[in-house]
């Protein structure tokens, strides 16, 4: 696979859309239709996470980006609380949000994971409780389940985390 992580830029914003579109119809495919709903994320929210400098996309060797996700450097205030659990260890991280593919590239995900990954060495994620596909894709690029957490609208995330 011949991809590239860079940071996104305004330019981008269209086609981050359009992968984000493309992300809700697969998670409704695979049995998550309540995860991210009513056109979320917003085009405000990606700008404002372009504008600080937190969106990334992957993009193909002729430029054309397959993939986007958020990189934001902790403490994430959604984080504060954990239930049925605990964080492994309380270390500076970094939280991946908003992974989406536009499913063109097999493996994009663990790339995008393992780039993080190589960036810094505590890193945490949450997802949606019907989102089987980020649940596999966390256990299997070594984050670890640790206990319930709840986002901004007061719905429920099960939270992982991995350490170096």
């Amino acid at each position: 696979m011949n991809l590239q992580i860079r940071k996104a830029t305004l330019d981008d914003l269209d086609r981050l859309m359009e992968i984000f579109e493309e992300a809700r119809r697969f998670m409704c495919r695979t049995g998550n239709p309540n995860q991210w709903i009513n056109g979320y994320p917003q085009r405000e929210l990606i700008q404002e996470e372009i504008e600080a400098s937190h969106c990334y996309v992957c993009v193909t060797k002729d430029g054309r980006a397959v993939a986007t996700f958020c990189f934001i450097q902790g403490p994430d205030p959604t984080y504060a609380r954990i239930e049925n659990g605990e964080w492994r260890d309380d270390s500076p991280y970094y939280v991946i949000h908003r992974l989406a593919s536009d499913g063109s590239c097999k493996g994009i995900g663990k790339l995008c994971v393992d780039w993080c990954f190589r960036q810094w060495p505590c890193l945490r994620a949450d997802t949606h409780a019907d989102n089987k596909v980020m649940q596999h894709l966390l256990l299997s690029t070594g984050f670890a389940y640790c206990g319930i957490i709840y986002v901004r609208n007061g719905t429920p995330r099960l939270a992982y985390q991995k350490l170096a």
